[in-house]
């Protein structure tokens, strides 16, 4: 079972994430989410609000990347899930009044992120090791 740890939940919540996918043609997409937050222990989530390439290579059947990264701390992290987008229900709405009361428009969709890997990105001999 991959657990994201309080040091990387903590990473996630005040730090820019970013997020690549690869489209049906193997052309790599990378954009930064900043909705992206903490679901549970297992699954990141985040609002998408533009239905750009991202969200296309999604419902193509892409998965997800996140990348995180502390420069002051020179520490971070690769998620690697399987997307699961809500459009309705209990979770969608809850995202669509967080993003109303930020001034942000209705999102299109909310995308779970069930996390299948997780990787160290901190430099050295380490780096890119998957760690869980």
């Amino acid at each position: 079972m991959t657990k994201l740890t309080q040091e990387m939940k903590e990473m996630i919540l005040t730090q820019q994430c970013f997020h690549a996918t690869v489209s049906t043609e193997g052309i790599p997409n990378n954009a930064p989410k900043r909705s992206t937050r903490v679901y549970d222990d297992e699954t990141l989530i985040y609002n998408e609000g533009t239905g750009g390439n991202t969200y296309k290579n999604i419902l193509d059947g892409s998965k997800i990347s996140v990348a995180v990264v502390n420069r002051e701390t020179i520490d971070g992290y690769r998620f690697v899930g399987t997307p699961e987008v809500l459009t309705s229900g209990e979770t969608y709405d809850q995202a669509a009044e967080m993003s109303q009361k930020a001034g942000m428009p209705k999102p299109k969709a909310v995308v779970l992120i069930h996390i299948d890997e997780i990787h160290s990105l901190k430099p050295g001999p380490g780096a890119g090791k998957r760690i869980a």
